[in-house]
């Protein structure tokens, strides 16, 4: 006996894109429209005091990231005359 199955509904997910630049179907309008949905953000507007906040952050997020290379650096280079060139 066949089971009986519900009717597919289609619920306008994409599972994998095959909108690829190449082939037959391609749709160059469909690229289009997500690059400007994609653009578009929810995001509210920072007023000054925000921006001033995130820049900081920005800023002190590099200089750790630089200090940790700086770090090994030195590291690295003390060891070499320390005990490698010794």
């Amino acid at each position: 006996m066949k089971k009986k199955r519900d009717e597919f509904v289609d619920d306008g997910r994409t599972i994998a894109n095959m909108n690829v630049e190449g082939m037959p179907w391609y749709d160059k309008k469909t690229e289009e429209i997500k690059k400007m949905n994609a653009s578009k953000s929810d995001l509210p507007e920072l007023d000054r005091e925000g921006k001033g906040a995130l820049m900081w952050g920005v800023i002190a997020a590099a200089l750790l990231i630089g200090l940790v290379f700086a770090g090994a650096m030195f590291l690295f280079i003390l060891f070499c005359v320390k005990v490698w060139f010794a």
